[in-house]
């Protein structure tokens, strides 16, 4: 298999299949696709991919693309990875979770892009703030209702989507106890960050960005 990803310090949508696929323990190569250049979507084109994005997936003759198709691809091609829960009415939440953030929280996505190596303070727009409440409602929901430590008990292809979204709260310094949190949504962002799939991620991110910086 071959997973193809953007730039690991800013490409969220390919963090989550990869995220996704290291669950698995399944051997896969990797191909990084360098975004914000001139020669990105011909580079992108060149790699394979049918909706000109990234991340894409290649397994043998078939060709997945969309992050939540390919993770979806996963755990039926890996069920013994459980990437999501057997009982039909946690995996439907848990789904219902990661399908929001795929089509929803334009405001906090646009304000707040992901940068793995950033770090600021900034005060956000009342839209961003509304997306934030409903994430740490969210979240605070599904750890109570499922006991955590993950949103469905184990993790799951919903951890993976919100992975990205726990690096843009430290990015921005967006303090989820001002915007409705009691404190079990603020650790299991900090949760998500000390998994070691998303340190091996970001230690790749920062590497890279430091051997690009060098060049």
């Amino acid at each position: 298999m071959e997973l193809i990803v953007g730039d690991k310090r800013w490409s969220s949508w390919s963090m989550r299949p990869w995220l996704a696929l290291k669950h698995t323990g399944a051997a896969f190569s990797e191909t990084v696709v360098r975004l914000r250049r001139l020669q990105t979507d011909a580079d992108i084109a060149a790699a394979g991919s049918p909706s000109g994005l990234v991340p894409v997936l290649r397994d043998g003759e078939v060709t997945v693309w969309d992050s939540l198709a390919i993770c979806e691809y996963l755990a039926e091609k890996f069920p013994q990875a459980a990437l999501w829960p057997a009982d039909t009415t946690t995996r439907a939440l848990g789904r219902a979770a990661a399908a929001e953030m795929h089509s929803g929280f334009s405001s906090l996505r646009g304000e707040c892009p992901m940068d793995i190596a950033l770090r600021v303070n900034i005060d956000v727009a009342e839209s961003t703030h509304k997306d934030v409440r409903r994430i740490v409602a969210l979240w605070s929901d599904l750890l109570g209702r499922f006991g955590g430590p993950f949103l469905l008990g184990p993790w799951s292809i919903a951890d993976a989507f919100f992975t990205p979204v726990a690096t843009r709260f430290r990015s921005y310094g967006i303090s989820l106890a001002d915007l409705g949190d009691e404190g079990a949504a603020a650790a299991y962002g900090e949760r998500l960050l000390a998994t070691p799939e998303f340190l091996e991620w970001e230690r790749e991110a920062l590497a890279d960005d430091g051997a690009a910086g060098s060049r």
